[in-house]
């Protein structure tokens, strides 16, 4: 059982009626609780693994419009986006009633507690296993702002063209271009035209660029998180380029069937506030398999990470295009 939810548990006299859990470890925490259960989650691993149990749980930006009696939040890695998620749980209450907010001292819970203040009384109930749990109790009617109200936009000029990036918050690389993904862009011209897949698209930089510089690219644009695919929505639709784009919630690089032309990624390796490198290492593993012949894969990978060897392993072979800035730029070719 996570450390969160076992701090849940000391307190589970208190969890009654209909309760809406955001934002959940993988775990048994909802068979224990005395109430009817329902899951909002936007990580598409989460989704996966409490729908096996037949849970009411929903993958997406928003809730689903059910009234609830108690929301417990898991808090997410992004101050804004707390306060998103408290918007949308607390519209879906009323005054008096009470949001639970759980986590880790080290994800930064005591600082977001303090956000529970612009929305009525809080305290915290319970520290222990290096957390903290928090019950605000609604004083204010609250009603949601539109998606577009939480969007950051920053732009990336390319060939005299000013192109436009939407980014919801929680999303990596919302408010400017990061270093990364900087040394990437430059080398997409060189990209195979056809079927492409932007794996963890994040914001939808990488694939928009591939879409804005040849109307030959077709882009699947993969993510776990819900928020990142709304947004590369977002950022495609803003450009005029939607036609081009097809979205996919994945866990990982095997959920795909499909094989492309050309694999481009600044692969993820954060799950919240952990690192985690899994995902990133089955690309360099597997991405082969989804790659066509003479397909090609192109990633942008910090410096002191092993990308390189585990895609030889694969490959046979792996360029480095460009080192710099901490980031290395990788080429491999399926022969």
């Amino acid at each position: 059982m996570d450390n969160k939810s076992e701090v849940l548990l000391r307190q589970a006299d208190l969890f009654k009626g209909k309760i809406l859990l955001v934002n959940p470890p993988q775990d048994q925490l909802y068979q224990h609780l005395d109430a009817e259960v329902a899951i909002w989650t936007w990580n598409f691993a989460d989704y996966q693994y409490f729908q096996k149990t037949g849970i009411d749980v929903v993958f997406a930006t928003q809730p689903n419009d059910s009234m609830f009696d108690q929301v417990i939040i898991f808090v997410p890695k992004a101050k804004e986006q707390l306060l998103y998620v408290l918007e949308q749980c607390a519209a879906r209450l009323g005054q008096a009633k009470h949001i639970f907010l759980v986590g880790e001292k080290k994800a930064g819970i005591e600082g977001a507690a303090k956000l529970l203040n612009t929305l009525g009384k809080s305290i915290k109930l319970d520290s222990a296993r290096h957390c903290q749990l928090w019950q605000l109790t609604l004083e204010k009617t609250v009603t949601t702002q539109p998606l577009s109200a939480w969007l950051k936009h920053y732009t990336y000029t390319l060939n005299h063209h000013t192109l436009k990036i939407c980014a919801l918050a929680g999303v990596f690389s919302q408010k400017n271009l990061d270093i990364g993904t900087q040394q990437l862009l430059p080398f997409l011209a060189q990209v195979k035209t056809g079927e492409i897949l932007d794996f963890g698209c994040g914001a939808g930089i990488i694939g928009l660029v591939l879409a804005k510089l040849n109307p030959n690219h077709h882009i699947t644009a993969a993510d776990i998180d819900a928020f990142a695919l709304k947004s590369t929505e977002l950022t495609f639709a803003e450009n005029g380029l939607s036609t081009q784009l097809k979205c996919q919630a994945i866990t990982d690089i095997q959920d795909i069937q499909q094989q492309f032309d050309a694999i481009v990624s600044n692969p993820p390796f954060h799950q919240g506030v952990q690192t985690h490198y899994q995902a990133s290492e089955n690309l360099c593993h597997f991405a082969k398999q989804h790659l066509q012949p003479q397909g090609e894969l192109w990633i942008v990978a910090n410096r002191f990470l092993n990308y390189p060897l585990l895609i030889e392993q694969s490959f046979g072979q792996c360029q480095t295009k460009i080192d710099s800035h901490g980031f290395k730029v990788l080429y491999a070719k399926n022969t």
